[in-house]
């Protein structure tokens, strides 16, 4: 959600920034901006829309992009306070235009300032929040050196933020600071570079540090201090980003997302890599080591995230249950802090992010944290919040994943869950034999999705059929019940579909209602102990002339005497039918998105990282 982009150094900047831009347009966005040091003065332009929009003004004789310049900042927003309009697109300025900031995050002070700032004869031209912090930097410069006026305005600032200043007096500084909302310094031997999201910064360097809360950081060409908002100087050393360039590229693919249910095997591969022993029904997960004695005490596991992921959550809940005899309760982070519930010390709390910055599973942890529970992560970004913030955890290890539409992730969190289970299994009442089962099923999953993959022409052709509908209900039981959850909701992001997610065996309790012809219903329905009764729902379904697509078991002919249309999954263990049944719903809501002609890769008013509440 939103991104933000800041370069010093000894190239030109406005082409770096752009480029940065580019590569943070799967984040979500409704408008943009650029500003560059130049000719004495804060160059910059602004446009609603697309980056397209912002790129073509630029090179059709902007003085930001015919300017040469070595220090500027850019900023694609996701509008909370304020219409998407070019007034209220980033950077935004103090009363002289002297000073520009770029911010994500939310100033929940913003109006108690902006009175104060009013009063001391501040203009304010947008209806941002943001505005706020150049226009307190101006006024704190008054009587402050222009760094300690920076750190002193920061310190009034209540809420979340990643930001960037430049000054027009210091062309030779770029400032940044975070609060609840990620920044990463990317360093060479001549250049920094500040981003909200590690792909802006591939094309340049892989060294980068990752900021924590209430850091500032004070650059100049290849150099950089890091300090507190107390003024306390911090070392950091630089990590390598564990993926390259070419990995965050589409490598042939019409689109990111269609590369990255390609890719779900692979992700699956290396999910289990040197956790799994198949041979000896074991699991060995390094990042909980230091953690095992708390966690073969623990009574109960609480799981906690926001959409795709919570429905990997449940579906963890089902696989971890089933292995372990723990009780599982799965909570949306979102409502996490508003239940009056009581968090007992022999809990554990596994948070689960793909970004690993997701701001209300954030603020669930920290809950979790104070009370005293143990906290888990399972991320995908090395070095995010979560990831650092959490007791131990569990990385997904499965390189960048661009479509605002997770699905790589899904697969990879699920895989994890499962040799979660059988890692707490073990240290309870889980047969070896089981958890050998297990385990040789899930390293035989790969070459299965491989199978389905190699029938994506099917998928297509299904979207095809269906198309023309514009309401579908999706049903499931037992641990296929969260991904019908998962179904509905990929329709509804990628197709704009209206599409609901329900347990088959509540469709009698309302849903029904809605059946027509007109109102088709997708089934999971792969031969397990609930098949019988997904059987009969669909006769339910039949016998009020809806139309069903069924998710079916290869071999299982009799389906197609109750279902209009198949698509078949290979055999598996039943608790591991999640792993195959979400790709052909993936595949399908894929197809429906290009069909009517979506950019899926970036659907409308969506973020791949919700970093505000």
């Amino acid at each position: 959600m939103c991104g933000i982009i800041g370069y010093i150094g000894k190239n030109n900047a406005a082409p770096i920034l752009l480029d940065g831009l580019r590569r943070m347009e799967y984040r979500g966005y409704d408008s943009a901006g650029i500003a560059v040091i130049g000719s004495g003065k804060i160059l910059f332009e602004k446009r609603a829309g697309k980056i397209d929009i912002l790129a073509q003004r630029l090179t059709s004789g902007s003085q930001v992009w015919n300017t040469e310049s070595f220090c500027g900042i850019s900023h694609s927003r996701w509008a909370t306070h304020g219409e998407p309009t070019e007034t209220n697109a980033h950077p935004h300025f103090d009363c002289t235009e002297s000073l520009a900031v770029v911010h994500n995050g939310i100033i929940e002070n913003y109006q108690g300032l902006k009175h104060f700032l009013d009063g001391q004869g501040h203009k304010f031209r947008s209806e941002t929040d943001t505005e706020v912090i150049p226009h307190l930097i101006e006024e704190y410069a008054r009587e402050l050196p222009y760094e300690e006026a920076i750190v002193e305005a920061l310190r009034h600032l209540h809420g979340t933020y990643g930001l960037i200043v430049i000054s027009r007096e210091h062309p030779e500084k770029l400032v940044a600071a975070r609060l609840g909302s990620p920044l990463i310094l990317g360093v060479t031997e001549e250049n920094i570079f500040i981003a909200s999201d590690v792909a802006a910064l591939l094309p340049y360097t892989r060294d980068v540090i990752y900021l924590d809360d209430g850091e500032v950081v004070f650059a100049e060409a290849g150099r950089y201090k890091i300090v507190t908002l107390q003024n306390r100087l911090i070392t950091k050393l630089a990590e390598r980003v564990p993926y390259t360039l070419e990995q965050a590229e589409k490598s042939g693919y019409e689109h990111f997302m269609l590369k990255e249910i390609f890719e779900q095997p692979e992700a699956i591969r290396n999910s289990i890599r040197g956790r799994a022993i198949p041979d000896q029904g074991l699991v060995r997960l390094g990042g909980l080591y230091s953690h095992e004695a708390k966690l073969r005490q623990i009574k109960n596991l609480i799981i906690v995230s926001c959409g795709t992921s919570y429905y990997a959550g449940l579906v963890g809940k089902y696989l971890i249950e089933k292995l372990t005899g723990l009780p599982v309760s799965v909570d949306l982070a979102s409502e996490f802090r508003y239940r009056d519930q009581e968090l007992l010390p022999n809990s554990a709390a596994i948070f689960i992010s793909q970004s690993g910055e997701t701001a209300d599973t954030l603020a669930a942890l920290r809950e979790c944290k104070r009370r005293g529970v143990l906290t888990l992560g399972l991320v995908n970004v090395v070095g995010s919040t979560i990831a650092r913030e959490t007791d131990a955890g569990v990385y997904n290890h499965i390189g960048p994943e661009i479509s605002v539409a997770s699905t790589k992730a899904f697969v990879s969190q699920l895989t994890i869950l499962a040799l979660l289970g059988v890692y707490l299994g073990r240290m309870r009442n889980l047969a070896v034999s089981n958890a050998r089962e297990i385990l040789v099923e899930l390293t035989c999953l790969p070459d299965k999705i491989d199978e389905i993959l190699g029938r994506a022409d099917e998928a297509r052709e299904l979207a095809a059929i269906y198309n023309m509908y514009s309401n579908f209900l999706f049903l499931g039981r037992n641990v296929n019940y969260p991904i019908a959850l998962e179904g509905a909701l990929k329709l509804k992001e990628i197709s704009y579909v209206h599409a609901e997610g329900c347990a088959a065996g509540e469709m009698k309790h309302g849903p029904i209602a809605m059946i027509g012809e007109d109102f088709p219903s997708v089934f999971l329905a792969p031969q397990d102990g609930v098949y019988n009764k997904n059987l009969s729902n669909m006769e339910e379904i039949k016998a009020r002339r809806g139309k069903i697509l069924v998710i079916a078991t290869q071999g299982d002919d009799f389906i197609k005497r109750v279902a209009n249309d198949v698509f078949y999954i290979p055999k598996t263990h039943e608790i591991l039918t999640p792993f195959l049944s979400v790709v052909p719903l993936q595949l399908f809501a894929y197809y429906m998105g290009v069909l009517r002609g979506y950019d899926v890769d970036k659907p409308r008013n969506l973020a791949k990282s919700v970093t505000v509440e």
